[in-house]
Order: C-alpha cells, then sequence, then structure tokens
C-alpha cells in the first residue's frame, strides 16, 4: 500500500476545502452558501487538476541523472539507499537499522485509531547509482513509502511505523548541488573584490597589515599590495576547494517545485498523481454542471 508521509500541504488542502464547501453547502441551505460553495469547488478542482497534471508530467519528463556526472540544478536520481555516516538509525520501535522512519502513535477511541503523536527522522539519506553518492536532506520533501508495520501494544493503543532500510531502492527529484568544488568559470576578479570590500569594513585591521609607513592611511602603493595579497588569499582558496572531496547534496527547490522521495518506481508515481487529477477533474465538471443545473432552475 502507497503511503504519503510527510504529505504536500497543498495536496492534502484540497480535498479538505472541497469536503467543507460541500458540507456547509448542505447545512446552511441558503443561496449564498451555494454560491460560495460552488465557487470553491470549481477553483480547487481547476487548480488542483492543473498541479497534478504538471506534477506527474514532471516525473515523467525529467530524465534520470548519473551522480557522477549530474547537472547542477532541479533532476533526478535514483539508486539503491545507504546510511549518511556509515552507520544506520535505529528505530525507536524495535531497535531495529533503518535509514529513515516516521513512527505514528494511536489509541483507540471507541471504534476509532486517534493519532496522539508522532516522531520523524531528520537524518539524511544517502543515495548510490553506482556512479556516486548523493545526500537526500528530508527536510521539505514529500515521502512517499511503501514500508508500513503496526505493533500492537495492547488492546488500545499501537504504533505504526514507515521505514527506509539499507539497499532499498530510492527515487528522488529536487535540487542537486555539488559543494566542495569549484565552477571553471569562477570570477576570480569579483572574488578578490569582494575580499577587497570585507577588508576596508574593518578598518583598524586593515592598517594593521597593510599601513606599513604608519600614517594612518592606505596609500596607493599599499593598496597594491593588499590587492595582490587579496588575489593570492583566492587562488588558494580555490585550489583547496579544487582538490577538497566533492559532496553532492540534493534538497527543496527554492522555486517550490516538486520535492519528491520515494522508494517506488516513477511511473506508478507519476500515476498516482495522475489519479489525483482525475479526482480533481470530476470535482470541477461536477461543480460546473451543478452550476449550469442550478443556474436553468433559477436557483442561484
Amino acid at each position: 500500500m502507497l503511503v504519503s508521509l510527510r504529505r504536500d500541504a497543498t495536496r492534502l488542502f484540497l480535498p479538505g476545502l472541497q469536503l467543507s464547501a460541500v458540507l456547509t453547502a448542505l447545512v446552511i441551505d441558503s443561496r449564498w452558501a451555494t454560491r460560495v460553495a460552488l465557487a470553491a469547488l470549481l477553483t480547487s478542482g481547476l487548480f488542483g487538476w492543473m498541479r497534478s497534471i504538471r506534477h506527474g508530467r514532471i516525473i515523467l519528463d525529467t530524465p534520470t541523472s548519473r551522480i557522477a556526472s549530474a547537472a547542477q540544478g532541479y533532476c533526478e536520481l535514483r539508486g539503491q539507499g545507504l546510511p549518511l555516516s556509515g552507520v544506520a538509525l535505529l528505530s525507536p520501535v524495535n531497535g531495529l537499522p533503518v535509514l529513515w522512519y516516521r513512527v505514528q502513535y494511536e489509541c483507540r477511541r471507541g471504534d476509532k485509531w486517534v493519532t496522539t503523536h508522532t516522531e520523524e527522522s531528520d537524518t539524511s539519506i544517502l543515495v548510490d547509482d553506482g556512479s556516486g553518492q548523493c545526500a537526500l536532506d528530508p527536510e521539505g520533501a514529500e515521502m512517499l513509502i511503501t514500508r508500513k508495520d503496526i505493533y500492537p501494544r495492547g488492546s488500545d493503543d499501537r504504533v505504526i511505523q514507515w521505514a527506509l532500510i539499507r539497499h532499498d531502492p530510492i527515487y528522488a527529484i529536487g535540487e542537486f548541488a555539488t559543494l566542495g568544488s569549484i565552477a571553471p568559470t569562477a570570477d576570480s576578479a569579483g572574488q578578490v573584490r569582494d575580499l577587497l570590500a570585507e577588508w576596508k569594513r574593518d578598518r583598524n585591521h586593515l592598517l594593521e597589515r597593510f599601513d606599513l609607513d604608519g600614517d594612518g592611511q592606505i596609500d596607493l602603493r599599499e593598496w597594491e599590495l593588499a590587492r595582490a595579497q587579496a588575489r593570492r588569499e583566492v587562488t588558494r582558496a580555490q585550489r583547496m576547494a579544487i582538490s577538497s572531496a566533492e559532496t553532492h547534496i540534493m534538497r527543496r527547490p527554492a522555486d517550490g517545485r516538486l520535492y519528491l522521495i520515494s522508494d517506488l518506481d516513477p511511473n506508478r508515481l507519476a500515476m498516482r498523481y495522475r489519479y489525483w487529477s482525475w479526482f480533481h477533474l470530476v470535482v470541477f465538471l461536477g461543480s460546473v454542471a451543478t452550476v449550469a443545473w442550478l443556474a436553468n432552475t433559477n436557483a442561484l
């Protein structure tokens, strides 16, 4: 069974809004309430349909990148899950090693199970595709996880755990970045200017380093010495960045695009969004038909 964890708030909000609109129209028997409910259904249905279609197309249209050669920016990765530090997390439920978990504590109230509280790990997950490894930051990601275990604790309490474990297949789409490296087109002149501007903000330290004649001023010769030193420091920093080990990470895109981590095949994920698009389309078309019928009967 597909379970959505750390859910997309907008996707959850829309069905709730639609249900509330229908209940409001039924409870408050007035033209005003009916108009408000229909407006909410029309707007949310159209928005939800377009949004679900867009997310499904993103998954299908974004090609899978190899970690070692992935371009910086929005991309899709597939591989197997590994613990970030080499040592897996331990589940708070059974003490077994996991890569990521969400634990939901529930108690029985009447014939319903009610959630009392939840716990969720925030440690990054490592994905390995054979060409390299990338750390996936779960913060802000929609987690679509299939592994679900239920642990009864007496007759009226239980714990539900969703988890990823070592070597699980991992699919991720989000913002890819490589740290600890420097682009060959790095703006060295701009970095020198920025460093000199930083030095100028601390005038006392600048004078201490470059006021060779002690007159309290930086003359042209002394300023050229400062510029030469800034160039040396920028060059040294760039060499250190080039020689340092590269670290690949994936995180939530700043522009709000889909950020998703799952143990499912992307085709199944895209189909899931297609189902949601059909649901919202039915809501929208049903609302349009209702508006037309009420208009014909002068009930609006």
